[in-house]
C-alpha cells in the first residue's frame, strides 16, 4: 500500500473521503463537483475497497466507507513518484519547476527555507550530531625527527 496509484475520480473520491472522514456512495456522489451516476460513485469506491484504500462498515441498507491510509502517506507516495519520474530525484529539480512556473512565491520559498533549516537542527540533535565546519582543519602535523 506504500506504493499506489489513483486516476482523477479516485482522487476526487479519497479527497472528499480525506476531508470528512467517512461517507456512503449516496454522501460522495453527492459532494461530488462531477455529476456521476450512483453506480459509477460505488464502482469507484469498491475498486479502492480492492486496493486496500478504503474500508467499510454496514450502515443500514449501505456501506459507510473510511479511508485506510492517511492523506500524509498518499502524498508521500505520489510525489516520490513524480520526482522520480520526472525529475531525476532531484528536490531541487522540483522546486525550479515550481518556481518558475510560478507555483511558489518569494514569501513560500522563506517559509520552505525555515523549514529546511528547521529539519536539520531536529536531525542533528536526534543524532546527537554537531553541524560539519565548511573549512578543512587547520592543524598541522609535525613531522618527528
Amino acid at each position: 500500500m506504500d506504493d499506489f496509484s489513483l486516476g482523477a475520480r479516485e482522487l476526487d473520491v479519497m479527497t472528499l473521503l480525506w476531508q470528512h472522514g467517512s461517507g456512503t456512495a449516496t454522501e460522495i456522489r453527492e459532494r461530488l463537483e462531477a455529476d456521476l451516476a450512483y453506480t459509477t460513485v460505488l464502482t469507484i469506491l469498491r475498486n479502492l475497497e480492492a486496493k486496500g484504500l478504503l474500508r467499510h462498515e454496514p450502515e443500514g441498507r449501505a456501506h459507510r466507507y473510511f479511508p485506510r491510509v492517511e492523506q500524509r502517506i498518499a502524498q508521500q507516495s505520489a510525489l516520490q513518484r513524480v520526482l522520480g519520474s520526472f525529475f531525476g530525484g532531484s528536490a531541487e529539480s522540483l522546486l525550479a519547476r515550481l518556481v518558475d512556473d510560478q507555483h511558489v512565491d518569494a514569501a513560500e520559498l522563506q517559509a520552505i527555507a525555515r523549514r529546511i533549516t528547521e529539519g536539520q537542527d531536529l536531525r542533528r540533535r536526534d543524532t546527537g550530531s554537531r553541524p560539519v565546519p565548511n573549512q578543512p582543519s587547520t592543524t598541522k602535523r609535525r613531522r618527528s625527527s
